[in-house]
Formats: structure tokens, C-alpha cells, sequence
């Protein structure tokens, strides 16, 4: 168990170091797309024929499958905390690429998730042993987690198609609000499909079962509605503010979860 988490935190810290260089990447390439079309803060998607934005796509996928093979390896309270790390990656980034000034508040709020993360880290339990997704599925279909889901939702679909259009532009935490809800359920899906690859690699064939599909559309659905309003967001607001808002959000949410 110990070798397991072991891998599992190596892999996430190599994680957070490509996903934090990635928003770096990404945010340039909002910026130099923004200058020549609509900008993605607006509902534009010219950033898509931009190709140092797919060169920060390409950063980021490289991040998440090192994530996604640490959840395979790791409790996902122990993987989700180390994105901490992305902060001070892509803050020391934004400082010298972007221009953008941390300040004292900043480097405070900085320091205080990194002491955080690691009191989570270090207090990690152990991970329950599961023979199949459909052990999962059980846990995942218990009425207070449906409850949950049910609440993420409705929670989510009030913030995109009644606040983000009014307010979006304005209010910091629409955009944060819809990443870090649907973000918490991205974590456990990914958990599970970590769960389903491991055990079908180990011999017992998962893809057989409807509910490693129904786990795998989860994760690709609520992924791809992250990155496009987190593309939203950043480009009308300093990197470092986007980073940790978007991080503590999520973690703490996908930490009640796990």
C-alpha cells in the first residue's frame, strides 16, 4: 500500500507541474487569439485555430493522464491536494511570462494551500480495496450521493444558463462556481474509470459493465464543460487569481466526496 501511494503521489506531483505550465501556455494563447477575433470571455472560440493554445492542450492532457494514472495508484484525498503544487508553478510562471504581480495577500494564500494539501497528504487513509466497478456502482447510487449529484445539477445548470450570461463578465465566482460543482464529480468519475483500469489490467475485464461507460461519459462530459468555461475565465482575470479560486474550489469538494 505504501509502494501504491508512493507512485500515486510521484505521478501526481509531475501532474501539477505540466498542468500548471499548461494554463501558463494556454492563457498566452487566449490573449494572442483575443487580439485577433472575439475573445473566449466572450463566447468566442477562435482560440481553437490558435495553435499555441493547442500546445497548452497538449501540456494539460500530458498533466491529467499522469493525474488519472496517480488515481489508479492513490487515494483520491491524497491526488486531488497536490494540485496545490500547480499553484506555485503557475504563479512563478505568471509572474514571468504574463507580467502578472503576486502579492503579499497572494504568496499568504499560496503558502496556506501548500500547508494544507500536505496536512491532507500526510493524514491520507488508506484506500478500500474494491473487485469491480459495480462495487463502485453501488457506493455511487446510494440516495445520499445521488442527493448530491442531483443538487450538483441543478446547481450547475442555474449557474450556466441563468447566471453566466448576466453576470459572467462581473462575478468571479459564476465561472468559478460551474468548474469547481461539476469538478467534484469529475474527480470521483475519474477515480472510478482509474479503478476500472487497474483492475482490468490485473485480469478482471471491467469494460464488460455498463457502469465503467456510464463512469467514462461522466468524466468526458464534465471535463469538457470545465475547460470551456475555465477558458472563459481566464481570459478576463489574472492567472494566479483563476488558479487558486479554481483549486480550492474543487478540492474541497472532491475531498467531502472521497
Amino acid at each position: 500500500m505504501f509502494s501504491s501511494n508512493l507512485i500515486g503521489f510521484i505521478l501526481a506531483v509531475v501532474s501539477s507541474a505540466f498542468i500548471g505550465s499548461s494554463f501558463i501556455i494556454k492563457k498566452k494563447g487566449l490573449r494572442k487569439a483575443g487580439a485577433n477575433g472575439a475573445r473566449a470571455g466572450s463566447g468566442g472560440y477562435g482560440y481553437l485555430l490558435e495553435p499555441l493554445w493547442w500546445v497548452g492542450m497538449f501540456t494539460m492532457i500530458v498533466g491529467e493522464i499522469a493525474n488519472f494514472v496517480a488515481y489508479i495508484y492513490a487515494p483520491a484525498v491524497l491526488v486531488t491536494p497536490l494540485g496545490a503544487l500547480s499553484i506555485i508553478v503557475s504563479a512563478v510562471l505568471a509572474h514571468f511570462m504574463l507580467n502578472e504581480k503576486l502579492q503579499k495577500m497572494g504568496m499568504l494564500g499560496c503558502l496556506l494551500c501548500v500547508v494544507g494539501s500536505t496536512m491532507i497528504v500526510l493524514h491520507a487513509p488508506l484506500e478500500e480495496s474494491l473487485n469491480s466497478v459495480q462495487e463502485i456502482w453501488v457506493l455511487a447510487t446510494q440516495p445520499a450521493f445521488l442527493l448530491y449529484v442531483g443538487s450538483v445539477v441543478a446547481v450547475a445548470l442555474v449557474l450556466i444558463l441563468y447566471c453566466a450570461p448576466r453576470y459572467g463578465q462581473t462575478n468571479i465566482l459564476i465561472y468559478i462556481g460551474i468548474c469547481s460543482v461539476i469538478g467534484s464529480l469529475t474527480v470521483m468519475s475519474v477515480k472510478a474509470i482509474g479503478i476500472a483500469i487497474k483492475l482490468t489490467l490485473e485480469g478482471l475485464n471491467q469494460a464488460k459493465y455498463i457502469e465503467t461507460w456510464i463512469f467514462a461519459m461522466v468524466a468526458l462530459t464534465c471535463v469538457i464543460t470545465q475547460l470551456n468555461y475555465l477558458n472563459m475565465f481566464k481570459v478576463n482575470r489574472e492567472q494566479i487569481i483563476v488558479w487558486i479560486s479554481s483549486f480550492l474550489a474543487q478540492t474541497s469538494s472532491g475531498n467531502i466526496l472521497a
